[in-house]
């Protein structure tokens, strides 16, 4: 894309880092350095902003647009120029070393600060502007009262199989996952489906849930395969967070978090067999009981036959007797 850009050492070589990390004190002052390089085979006008970051719908490390200004951690960094932007332009395979002053507000609250030192490249276009950027993550960790922690602030399950097959199908889990801490934290995820009686049925692995960022919020997806229709079922997340850096400094200890939800996995082949079984049971008592009727009023017919024929007779005899 015609773009590089890194940090740097004070001399302007690339020292290794990925990323700006700091651990840092309320008031303290981080001076550093950011290489910006055209790798491209025509003059470029760079803009380099620090800014915030923010988790995208996605649940994705983003960074605000670069026309946009910061309000956080983007407006603590400032360059040669005083300011939290600078551009120039560099002639092809050129580079600069751009020395950056970060200062901490005295009132700075505890906690990851996090956001990016980015290069952008605007292309004019027809009918829309292509920004091309590139960025180094920031972090700063403001000493205090640490709060390492996720929450599950929501959580729904559905339950997806062939009608026919009781013993085969999916439980779906969306979930969404805040981080009401301090503490910028990734996290392990696992599901886990269990019947009558908290009897597991079966579990599956919910990969790696990225860094999610403090304030922030995203939705993610479980699936645990091979449920059978068993009527009820309760599905349940575990989170299990952690600090994605590299820095052993940064590690700190953070409880597991889950949260769970009932559902209902129908057995329609049974339901279907039940429900003829019982048509079937229904129709056969109405049969009987149909039948029955039949028989009593036979019953109670004949014997009115039999009681009328017996008077005639009777009526007949006497009348014969008179005569």
């Amino acid at each position: 894309m015609g773009i590089s850009a890194q940090p740097a050492d004070a001399a302007g070589r690339p020292d290794g880092r990925t990323s700006f990390r700091y651990q840092i004190d309320p008031g303290q002052r981080v001076d550093d350095y950011f290489l910006v390089s055209n790798t491209g085979t025509a003059d470029q006008a760079f803009t380099v902003v620090a800014t915030d970051a923010f988790n995208d719908g996605e649940g994705d490390y983003a960074l605000l647009a670069t026309g946009e200004s910061p309000e956080q951690i983007g407006t603590w960094v400032t360059f040669e120029n005083g300011a939290n932007r600078i551009e120039f332009t560099l002639g092809p395979g050129q580079s600069r070393v751009l020395p950056f002053t970060m200062q901490v507000p005295a009132d700075a609250t505890p906690g990851d600060h996090v956001g990016g030192v980015l290069a952008s490249v605007i292309t004019p276009g027809e009918e829309v502007n292509l920004d091309r950027r590139v960025a180094s993550r920031l972090y700063a960790r403001v000493a205090g009262d640490l709060q390492p922690r996720l929450a599950i602030s929501g959580i729904d399950g559905s339950y997806n199989g062939d009608w026919w097959n009781l013993l085969s199908g999916t439980t779906t889990v969306h979930y969404t996952v805040s981080n009401p801490g301090n503490v910028a934290l990734s996290a392990n995820a696992s599901g886990e489906v269990r019947t009558w009686f908290g009897i597991p049925v079966d579990s599956a692995s919910g990969g790696s849930i990225a860094e999610l960022l403090p304030g922030n919020s995203a939705t993610y997806e479980i699936a645990v395969s091979g449920v059978a229709q068993l009527g009820y079922l309760n599905a349940e997340v575990v989170l299990h967070p952690f600090v994605d850096s590299p820095d052993a400094a940064a590690q700190l200890p953070v409880s597991p978090v889950s949260r769970d939800t009932p559902l209902v996995a129908v057995p329609w082949l049974l339901l279907i067999v039940f429900l003829l079984l019982g048509a079937v049971f229904g129709f056969r008592a109405w049969r009987r009981r149909a039948d029955q009727k039949r028989a009593e009023a036979w019953m109670e017919y004949t014997e009115a036959e039999a009681k009328r024929k017996a008077e005639a007779d009777l009526v007949g005899a006497g009348t014969r007797s008179s005569e």
